[in-house]
């Protein structure tokens, strides 16, 4: 082994007969990259959430890399962490009840699935009935494909491992869609680290979900409105919207234009991925552009694309911004995005 490459680990694909190998030096550029991509992708998205709710966001977007600092207090990144933060002081096989009550006593706002599931926790009703529709009405919305990206950085090359803790965390605030938008998204993280195609991690990562369900319906369209308008994001966002954006589960979305089912967010984030064509900047305006949630989606979108990227192909323009923040804490955690990566690499 040559010097400087670090530890050379194994890591098993789709098959177990499949494996691949990566140093350890590219497994934390890798972890940095998908990290800073979320940072980078929920920033920039702010400005415009929720103001195109069935329509194309045509506007300017006021953003600089200075802005990076925004992330800090948004709940793409905080909730996610102090998730990830129970698996780290308790273990891998830390109780579900242990992440909701970390939810329910946190100081942070929540929203949705998970300010759902934080009432379930003071009324005794535990995962996983928390995310079950019964009792919670939320349960198909975008909370938990939001926070399922530390699952993914979690398992390398390993989308089936991926897919067995999103069984186990995902159910402490959703079910149905928006269970398998998470499913989803760890599944796409976890390629990212040994597939550089996104075409391949798009289609591959949704075999984990089933054929049946509207989730995979709605992505599986998107690839081919991808592939009939492949220079025309926009025809493709005309077809998923006419097809796909109605809101079923969430009372706010119900008979008016506003939509956080994970179903059609799910649906942007692919479409910013595959348009964008290994761009940094032209995956995560496209992915906000599409609309609705377009805060989360690009930090989706950029996360992924960070992670077959690594830290260092992200555009050197947006680094200072990153490093002036790194090791400044997210609120109500003792967790900074430096210290990120090394509970990450750990665990």
């Amino acid at each position: 082994m040559k010097k400087g490459l670090g530890l050379l680990m194994p890591l098993f694909l789709m098959a177990c007969s499949q494996q691949a190998t990566i140093s350890k030096d590219t497994l934390k550029d890798k972890i940095a990259g998908g990290w800073a991509g979320k940072m980078i992708g929920v920033s920039y998205g702010l400005p415009t959430e929720f103001k195109a709710l069935g329509k194309m966001y045509e506007d300017s977007i006021h953003w600089a890399p200075v802005r990076v600092k925004d992330a800090l207090w948004e709940d793409d990144l905080y909730v996610q962490l102090t998730l990830m933060d129970v698996m780290d002081k308790h273990g891998m096989q830390a109780e579900q009840k242990k992440y909701q009550e970390a939810l329910a006593t946190a100081g942070f706002r929540l929203w949705h699935a998970n300010v759902q599931t934080r009432k379930n926790y003071f009324d005794s009703i535990f995962p996983p009935q928390s995310g079950q529709p019964e009792f919670n009405l939320h349960a198909d919305d975008i909370d938990f494909q939001i926070e399922a990206d530390y699952i993914g950085f979690m398992c390398p090359g390993m989308p089936q491992t991926a897919n067995k803790m999103a069984d186990y965390m995902g159910h402490i605030m959703n079910y149905g869609d928006g269970w398998y938008g998470g499913v989803y998204m760890g599944a796409m993280y976890a390629l990212a680290y040994v597939n550089n195609d996104i075409y391949t991690i798009v289609t591959e990562a949704l075999k984990t979900i089933p054929e049946q369900s509207k989730f995979h319906r709605c992505i599986t369209d998107v690839i081919k409105y991808w592939k009939q308008y492949p220079d025309d994001w926009r025809k493709c966002w005309l077809e998923i919207e006419n097809r796909h954006a109605f809101e079923i589960g969430c009372p706010e979305g119900v008979f008016n234009a506003f939509n956080i089912d994970a179903t059609i967010n799910a649906a942007y984030c692919v479409m910013g991925l595959l348009y964008g064509n290994g761009d940094f900047f032209k995956t995560m305006d496209i992915a906000t552009r599409c609309g609705q949630d377009s805060d989360c989606n690009p930090a989706t979108a950029a996360g992924i694309l960070g992670v077959i990227q690594g830290y260092k192909a992200i555009p050197e323009y947006w680094k200072p911004a990153l490093e002036r923040c790194e090791n400044i804490k997210f609120p109500y955690t003792d967790i900074s995005l430096s210290s990120v990566y090394d509970i990450n690499l750990k665990l």
